[in-house]
């Protein structure tokens, strides 16, 4: 699993059959520091999460493994909202509060 930033939507009408229905986020990858990291990846929404919140998705095989995405042709999911995250013992994000 990898932390990310819900970006934004994806909006795409023609699109494989398996696919309908489906929501898709662009996301931002984030470091455990609380900073982004770098790439971007649209993934399949899993658990209604919205612009601006932090993430948990998982990729390549793994993103076929929940509900809404078994069998379906993705590579992306997002399959957690963050509520909180800490490092040895110090609270680096905490939803609503230290949003980036």
């Amino acid at each position: 699993m990898k932390l990310a930033k819900v970006l934004g939507t994806v909006v795409a009408t023609e699109k494989d059959d398996k696919l309908g229905g489906l929501r898709f986020l662009m996301l931002g990858e984030w470091g455990h520091d609380n900073q982004p990291s770098g790439g971007s990846v649209v993934a399949v929404d899993a658990v209604g999460a919205g612009v601006g919140e932090m993430v948990l998705f998982a990729s390549g095989s793994s993103a076929r493994q929940t509900v809404r995405t078994d069998k379906k042709p993705v590579d992306a999911v997002v399959m957690a909202i963050v509520d909180s995250w800490e490092i040895e013992g110090d609270e680096v994000y905490r939803k609503g509060v230290t949003d980036a």
